[in-house]
Parts: structure tokens; C-alpha cells; sequence
């Protein structure tokens, strides 16, 4: 407990160093192991953009398997630490203005997306390298998905996916034992049901960060009636739609049983994972599998995680799409520039960094998933979430297609935090986005 007391005290010092799996981070090309990236390197010069810092766990694996490529083929690699904000801000850009950039990585839908057009094909280097015979067929599908065109029906390998998560959500096993709960829910009864129980034990039954609010919203609509369905409703401003308020009826209710923390309508990431869950004062935090990792130092050794898939809202529901099988499960990815001079030589790259060694280290070092099936031993932290990253059969891409719509995100977001705060009503809800919308 005084552990528990000193990290709580120590949590607003922790702010500014701790890093979401999918938010910012500071631009740093510190860690470079040539050139600058305003200087010219030579064209037998393996130039890699990281979306890490170089003083990160990630960082420092990718840092000791690129010495170990160098130090094994003769190759130069130029490796420059962007962080992810200035990944995120500075890549196109330099793609635009034709920058010697061979290799870069970062999210799977931004990578296959966003940079999506100049993104080399990886079929022929991955058939010859065997390359899928250990790794983990639902991600490189969902690479090739990730990389469809419009109107194409199959897309082609455009990236390799490595440090694999999974949206789901994360709880305290020993706050669900003190409350005796003994079986994780699968359906939206039961998940009530285990609430209650969490409060009937003077436990508080969920918390949220409003980094990740929308997420609960995307999964509940998901589950509801699919992907599309809500792509559809964001990106046409149908938000009169009996799905809209199905699933402003669920969280009022939620709000209204006192299911939420008190602090819901107010929480700033990192507020919620870190004073809140992590220091067991709530149950449970929908997030992704990065944060075990990321309140370990607060949550201490003896923190017992848990982990189980949105529940089925459709009681009996057998399209896949609205199914407990289907989650937002995804990976950082690495491709290669299509203009780049050393394909090859980037792909061997890809492969001694996700196979083998360097992947058991990335993944033992930052508490991760392991990219290669064959590290079959996944780190202490994140061992619960393996029955769940296992299970998923099929893939939405992050927060459901809820941000969809740019402009109606900060809108969402806001309005939904406070539906789940119970200062608004489900009509509330419905009628603020509809109004939103026009």
C-alpha cells in the first residue's frame, strides 16, 4: 500500500515522460547512427525514419538489432529516432519533397493509408524469405486489407507488421476475486451483471481517459451492427439512426446505476489508467495491450491484470462482424519507400528486427506481444491478453471507424464523455451530434 500511496504522489512528475501506445511523443532524431536528417547521406546508406524515441525500450532494441544487420552484412543504416509527433508531422512532408528515406514505420492504418502511395510491394521479398511461415497470419492479412484500393477486392503486401496490440478491456483479476466474480463476461448481461457486483463491493466498475472515450462508443456500435454500419453514420451524419440511440441508451443506463467513475466527466489522459486503475481504486479500463506496459511502474509488481473482449451487446448475434471474435487487433509496421534504391536490403532489415532475437527483445523489453509465432513465451504483463488477441477472427480498424469523420471527432468525444458523466441524456446525445452534423 505504501508503494501504491508514493507512485500516486508521484503519478503528475510521471506525465510528461509517459507515452500512449497510440498518442504523441516529442519529435527527437537523437540516436542517429549516421547523418543528420538534414544532411545528405550517400545512396549506399540505408536511411530509416523510426516513429520511437531512441531512449524508449522499442528504441533501444531496434538501435542494437540494426548494429547487429550492420555488423553482419557491412550495410550503413542511418537510423533517426522521430518520436511519434514527429513521425506524424514530418514524414509526408519529407515523402513529398523526395528525401532519401528507404525504411519507416508507425501505426498500420496510417502506414497503409496515409503513406499508403509510397509504399513499396512486399510480396515477392516476403515469398522469397518464407517470410509468413512465422508470422502471425491475421496481421499480415490485415496488412494487405490495410492497403486495399477502392474497388479492389484483395490488396497487396505493402507492410510487416511488428509489436502486435489488441483493443480489449484490461482489468484488476483481484478486485473481480474480492468482488467474486469468477468468469469474465461475454455478453452485455453479463458484463451489467459483473458491474454490480463491482459496486455492490464498494468497487468502481469502470474508468476512461478522454484520450480514448471514443473507443467505447465505436465498439458499442460495433458490436451493434458492424464496421460500416459505423463509418456510415459518421461520414453521412446519420446520427438519427435507432443505433445512435440503442447505444446512448446502454451508457445512460451504465451512468445512471453509478457504473462510471466520478471523475469520468473530467479525466485527461493519463489521469484515468494511472490515479484510477492502476492504483486498483477502479476495476476495469477499455485500452489496448500496450498498458500493462505503460502504468507498470505504478501499478507495481503485484498488480494481477486481466483482460477480456468487448462483450456481445446482440444477445444471439451471429454476423462475425458484431461478435466478440472481432476486435481492433493491429501493429506497428514497417515499408518500404517504392522509390528506394535498397529494397532488399531494407526487407533483411524488416526480418532482423521482427524475427528471432531482436523480436523477443522488443517484446520482453517494452511488456509487448511478439511479432514471430515462434517466441511463443509472451512477457508476464501481457499473458492475459494472448487468449484474446488469439481469438480474433475478425479486424475493425481503430476506435470502430467512430473518428471516421475528422471534423466530428472533438464533437463525439466531448458529448459522449458527458452521456457516460450523465450530464446529458441518450436523446441528449442524439440530438447534439444530429445538430452537429448540419
Amino acid at each position: 500500500m505504501k508503494k501504491k500511496v508514493l507512485s500516486a504522489l508521484l503519478c503528475a512528475a510521471m506525465v510528461g515522460t509517459m507515452l500512449a501506445g497510440c498518442g504523441g511523443s516529442g519529435n527527437s532524431d537523437s540516436g542517429s547512427t549516421a547523418a543528420t536528417a538534414d544532411s545528405k547521406v550517400s545512396d549506399d546508406t540505408l536511411v530509416y525514419w523510426s516513429m520511437w524515441e531512441a531512449t524508449e525500450p522499442q528504441g533501444i532494441a531496434i538501435k542494437e538489432a540494426v548494429d547487429a544487420y550492420t555488423e553482419d552484412t557491412g550495410v550503413k543504416v542511418d537510423v533517426q529516432f522521430k518520436g511519434r509527433t514527429g513521425q506524424r508531422e514530418g514524414l509526408q512532408a519529407a515523402l513529398d519533397a523526395g528525401t532519401h528515406i528507404d525504411l519507416f514505420d508507425e501505426d498500420i492504418d496510417r502506414v497503409n493509408g496515409s503513406w499508403g502511395d509510397y509504399t513499396m510491394d512486399l510480396e515477392e521479398y516476403a515469398k522469397a524469405a518464407d517470410y509468413e511461415a512465422t508470422a502471425n497470419a491475421g496481421l499480415m492479412q490485415a496488412c494487405r486489407d490495410a492497403a486495399k484500393k477502392d474497388g479492389e477486392e484483395t490488396g497487396t503486401l505493402k507492410s510487416i507488421p511488428y509489436q502486435p496490440n489488441v483493443f480489449a478491456f484490461f482489468y484488476n483479476k483481484d478486485l473481480f476475486e474480492q468482488a467474486g466474480i469468477k468468469e469474465e463476461p461475454k455478453t452485455w448481461d453479463e458484463f451489467l451483471a459483473v458491474c454490480q457486483k463491482l459496486k455492490d463491493a464498494g468497487i468502481t466498475p469502470i474508468t476512461c481517459d478522454d484520450a480514448y472515450a471514443d473507443c467505447m462508443i465505436g465498439y458499442h456500435m460495433g458490436r451493434l451492427a458492424g464496421e460500416d454500419k459505423v463509418k456510415e453514420i459518421v461520414k453521412d451524419g446519420k446520427w438519427d439512426d435507432p443505433v445512435v440511440l440503442q447505444m446512448a441508451q446502454d451508457y445512460q443506463a451504465l451512468a445512471e446505476k453509478g457504473y462510471f467513475s466520478e471523475n469520468i466527466g473530467s479525466n485527461v489522459w493519463p489521469a484515468g489508467q494511472n490515479s484510477e486503475l492502476a492504483l486498483g481504486e477502479v476495476a476495469m479500463y477499455l485500452n489496448g495491450s500496450w498498458l500493462p506496459n505503460e502504468v507498470a511502474d505504478t501499478a507495481g509488481e503485484d498488480f494481477n491484470w486481466g483482460c477480456f473482449s468487448y462483450p456481445a451487446v446482440t444477445e444471439g448475434a451471429t454476423d462475425t462482424a458484431t461478435g466478440i471474435d472481432a476486435a481492433n487487433y493491429g501493429a506497428q509496421v514497417f515499408a518500404i519507400n517504392k522509390d528506394s534504391k535498397l529494397g532488399q536490403e531494407a526487407f533483411d532489415l524488416i526480418c532482423k528486427i521482427t524475427k528471432g532475437e531482436y523480436d523477443e527483445k522488443l517484446a520482453t523489453e517494452s511488456n509487448g506481444i511478439p511479432a514471430d509465432t515462434s517466441n511463443t513465451e509472451w512477457p508476464e504483463l501481457v499473458q492475459s491478453v494472448k487468449p484474446v488477441m488469439e481469438s480474433c477472427a475478425v479486424r475493425y480498424s481503430w476506435a470502430v471507424g467512430i473518428e471516421s469523420n475528422d471534423d466530428m471527432t472533438p464533437v463525439i468525444k466531448e458529448n459522449f464523455i458527458k452521456l457516460m458523466a450523465g450530464t446529458i441524456d441518450a436523446q441528449g446525445f442524439v440530438d447534439a451530434m444530429t445538430a452537429a452534423s448540419k
